[in-house]
């Protein structure tokens, strides 16, 4: 691990987006609150959030280092729903694998919980795909 003792607290940020792509079925199904499992993007929320937190536990090298805020937002798009997880610190390392873990479990979340309506006739997921996980924002100071 880095050794960051020398370093001071700085105020930071990071903001990173993806995006999972569906069919126009399940699109419609989130919309209207039809999926089955229940609110898709309620549950998601929740698993970013215990994502950024645990972050340290699954990612050898990160430092454990005070999360002070997290936002987790979603937009419903005709083929994909995107999601967009800031995560602020007041620390001596930046958060963007914070974030990064942020959004990708959040991504998986909405995969798990649309999964039988995307699934299909032999169980597999033909157009189901997470992309484009970037790092849109990171600042310091």
């Amino acid at each position: 691990m880095v050794d960051i003792s020398e370093k001071g607290n700085v105020s930071r940020m990071a903001r990173v987006a993806g995006e999972i792509v569906l069919s126009a079925e399940t699109i419609e199904k989130i919309r209207t609150g039809a999926v089955e499992k229940g609110n898709v993007f309620a549950t998601a929320r929740v698993a970013a959030v215990l994502a950024v937190k645990k972050t340290p536990e699954t990612i050898p090298m990160c430092h454990q280092i005070p999360i002070t805020g997290i936002d987790v937002d979603f937009e419903i798009g005709e083929d994909a729903v995107s999601a967009v997880v800031e995560v602020r610190t007041v620390g001596k390392t930046g958060v963007e694998m914070e974030a990064l873990t942020g959004v990708s479990v959040a991504l998986l979340t909405v995969w798990d919980m649309v999964k039988s309506a995307e699934k299909d006739e032999t169980g597999n997921y033909p157009h189901t795909m997470i992309r484009n996980i970037r790092v849109l924002e990171k600042l310091k100071g």
